[in-house]
């Protein structure tokens, strides 16, 4: 029995479900949900695949975690909430319909949520969204707005990936996976840029478009969208948006926020003047590296404009975000050399992330890649050998499957020998104790190493630093 979603529910109409279970708890988004409903005095129990950091904690605040499947409790609780990754196959699933529990998506549940604030701000795009999001929440949280917060990523300037508020303000990370995010009910948008990604379940990049162009037509007369005018595929969503339409760029001066006068330090940190529709409006300093994020800060910056957050607050908050876990994080010194760790996985973040660190100071780099699903593998292989030859050292472990199975025989092999036949040198090396050997031997003083990728890849750093 599916749960449909009620957008005139109110949260003492969900307290009829005393008992909420959640499949693949462990996961980001999953698991802000559970501190959430933790945090309303719901009993919360969940299962997932693999211990980690994210369980341990759930459990520590009162959570029952089942580390593998949880069949008693998927039999006597009273709603279901599941991650896009569970298969109508998986035994918990079968289970609670074969006992009637009401069971939801988490878009879906998530989409309710929204409802409950008077300002839904969701950020979207291919790229970007966890560290937009995270930007915009220390600007909220330095105004004094008390805002709740999902995020899809550990955010040290609020303690982990959520937090609940008490305000009329809920910001949410919004993610496009099998268009989870045309269920979300948002009164303001941040479209960061329209990339192909995803093609497992879109297909086509011309599906993908369409999919940021119904989201982009959700917020009402008097809401406000907001996008990137250096993205040509996001100024064209203006043909559908109803209410206001606010713009930021780089390269488009036409745009209603712009970027001027950009330096960078050399920690790779850009400084910025920000002009308001012809005029100077503010000025920034980052502390995060690369010119991707000095778009990011623009989108952060528009939105904070609309809700008459003062800019010296703006500045004050942007200066102090640090980044969010995994987005070009420094993990630590080893033997005269440095060690980051980023989730880029696919081509642009990686040549974004590329960029970054060529504004920062070292003599060579050294980037440990980890490729994400098979899918997006075999799409873009070429685009995958072309971007990591700006590094100087290339080593590519096994494939991170993720919700996948390999039906379409391809491996980290491949990528290796695509990149060598291109006249670069990657070597494959699939065990993580070995990588952490080789880059110990063979990195120099003032070196730069980088584990790169969307799934284990991170655990990498600590082995090497340790």
């Amino acid at each position: 029995m599916f749960w449909r979603l009620d957008l005139e529910m109110t949260l003492n109409d969900l307290k009829k479900y005393k008992h909420i279970h959640l499949i693949g708890i462990g996961g980001i988004s999953m698991s802000a949900i559970a501190e959430t409903l933790l945090n309303w005095d719901f009993k919360v129990t969940g299962s997932d695949m693999t211990a980690s950091e994210i369980t341990d904690r759930l459990a520590s605040h009162g959570a029952k975690i089942t580390i593998g499947h949880d069949l008693e409790n998927s039999k006597i609780a009273d709603l279901i909430v599941y991650s896009a990754a569970i298969k109508d196959t998986d035994p918990e699933m079968i289970l609670a319909k074969e006992n009637n529990i009401e069971l939801v998506g988490r878009g879906e549940f998530v989409g309710w949520l929204t409802k409950l604030y008077k300002q839904a701000i969701c950020v979207s795009g291919t790229h970007g969204k966890t560290t937009t999001t995270s930007m915009l929440s220390v600007c909220f949280v330095e105004a004094g707005k008390d805002p709740t917060i999902q995020v899809g990523a550990l955010l040290n300037n609020i303690g982990g990936n959520y937090r609940v508020g008490n305000s009329e303000y809920f910001i949410l990370e919004s993610c496009e996976y099998k268009a989870n995010f045309l269920k979300f009910v948002p009164n303001t948008e941040i479209i960061l840029n329209i990339d192909n990604d995803h093609l497992d379940y879109y297909r086509t990049f011309d599906n993908i478009v369409k999919a940021f162009r119904d989201f982009a037509s959700i917020p009402s007369e008097k809401e406000l969208v907001v996008t990137n005018a250096d993205d040509v595929n996001c100024l064209k969503l203006k043909e559908v948006v109803k209410g206001l339409f606010i713009t930021y760029g780089i390269e488009n001066e036409e745009a209603n926020f712009v970027a001027k006068n950009i330096t960078f330090d050399h920690n790779g940190f850009a400084n910025f003047d920000v002009y308001k529709n012809g005029n100077l409006f503010t000025t920034i300093s980052l502390s995060v590296a690369g010119r991707h994020n000095i778009l990011n800060a623009l989108a952060c910056i528009a939105v904070c404009d609309f809700y008459k957050i003062p800019s010296e607050t703006i500045r004050k908050a942007l200066k102090n975000f640090t980044g969010a876990e995994r987005r070009l994080e420094y993990k630590g010194t080893k033997n005269g050399f440095s060690v980051f760790d980023d989730y880029g996985h696919h081509p642009t973040e990686i040549l974004a992330t590329a960029n970054a660190i060529k504004n920062k100071e070292y003599n060579e780099s050294w980037v440990i890649f980890q490729p994400h699903t098979y899918s997006r593998t075999q799409t873009h292989l070429d685009a995958f050998a072309k971007v990591l030859k700006n590094f100087d050292h290339i080593i590519v472990v096994d494939i991170y499957a993720a919700r996948e199975q390999n039906t379409i025989n391809i491996s980290s092999k491949d990528l290796v020998n695509k990149i060598n036949e291109n006249g670069n040198q990657a070597v494959y090396i699939p065990d993580f104790n070995e990588v952490s050997n080789y880059i110990n031997h063979n990195a120099h003083p003032k070196d730069l190493v980088l584990t790169l990728g969307a799934g284990t890849v991170t655990n990498i750093g600590p082995l090497i630093v340790k």
